[in-house]
């Protein structure tokens, strides 16, 4: 049975700079069903690697999380529906103590026939990777000619006012950037947030430096040319910049990913599918979970490196001198 997660974690994870960590973002995948120009090579073998994390190992991970301090799980890949179990993780966390929120990030590809099951297991919102509206254009930057599956789960979602729907859309220039008004357009009747994301460099060496980046500053522009009367609203903290259009039911926000520095307000650890503990994109440096899940580790064991990560998070990352990248963000989970 679950207990209070408020009263059983409140700040028990706090770095050395006074940041409360709670939030997780777990890749249960490095694979992916799409070869997004901006993320992955097209000969990079789409098949689920060897070496991730089994079903009894993420299990554990997530109770030890749960008791240590963490309140938010988000499930990532790669991309996670490529899992069969992904229903029993998302139930397993949504019933782990301490536990409040689990949410997916997903390209939507595979959704639509296991939404409803996702839902009755617990979970309770979902980021939709979705850079266009146009078939064509999905199939130019995502390689794969698979957008009528992608549309028809946008649409049980958009009907679906069961799950918290985020639009993921990120903004490359030359290329979607004129489709600004259509993503907006669906917060009308739609009480969902469609978010303008700024291309990072974890593009895996891909077009990264080929001048398609359209920061934040110029997604801003162009959404007040299509919507002159933007009303500027308070959002999430990496939503630096929020709006609702009047008579719109849902809002619109720009994360500028590359552009401005988050790292005083992170709250986030990171865990990789081959079981790796990140607290920080911009170092290589992490905690091998796997070694201690493969010698059956107490949970003990694995709540000290959950803490012993969180004690060596960076104040800031990007500014440290020694900070690098992941050259990928599929490596990572996003």
């Amino acid at each position: 049975m679950r207990t209070n997660g408020k009263d059983l974690n409140r700040n028990l994870l706090t770095d050395r700079f006074g940041r409360t960590v709670d939030y997780v973002r777990i890749s249960v995948t490095g694979a992916c069903n799409l070869r997004c120009t901006y993320c992955l090579r097209e000969e990079d073998a789409p098949a689920r690697p060897v070496g991730e994390l089994d079903t009894a190992q993420i299990k554990k991970i997530i109770c030890a999380l749960g008791k240590t301090g963490i309140r938010k799980v988000r499930f990532t890949g790669g991309e996670p529906l490529l899992r069969r179990d992904l229903e029993e993780l998302v139930a397993a966390a949504r019933n782990t103590a301490g536990i409040e929120s689990v949410k997916l990030t997903t390209n939507g590809l595979l959704l639509e026939r296991r939404l409803l099951s996702l839902l009755d297991a617990g979970l309770g919102g979902i980021n939709l990777s979705l850079d266009t509206l146009d078939a064509s254009k999905f199939l130019a930057i995502t390689r794969r000619n698979e957008f009528e599956k992608v549309r028809r789960s946008l649409d049980m979602l958009l009907e679906n006012r069961g799950v918290k729907l985020k639009i993921n859309t990120l903004l490359l220039r030359g290329i979607n950037q004129d489709e600004i008004p259509a993503f907006a357009a669906l917060t009308r009747a739609h009480a969902i947030t469609v978010r303008f994301m700024e291309l990072q460099p974890f593009d895996d060496h891909q077009i990264w430096r080929t001048g398609r980046f359209m920061g934040a500053d110029m997604i801003r522009e162009h959404l007040y040319q299509a919507f002159p009367d933007l009303e500027p609203i308070t959002g999430h903290a990496t939503e630096h910049y929020s709006y609702r259009i009047p008579g719109h039911l849902g809002s619109i926000a720009i994360i500028p990913a590359y552009s401005r520095n988050f790292c005083s307000r992170c709250t986030r650890l990171r865990i990789t599918a081959d079981g790796r503990l990140v607290s920080c994109l911009y170092h290589h440096e992490s905690i091998p979970l796997m070694p201690l899940l493969q010698a059956d580790a107490t949970e003990e064991e694995l709540r000290k490196a959950i803490t012993d990560a969180v004690i060596r998070k960076p104040k800031d990352g990007r500014n440290s001198g020694d900070g690098h990248a992941v050259s990928s963000m599929s490596q990572i989970g996003g």
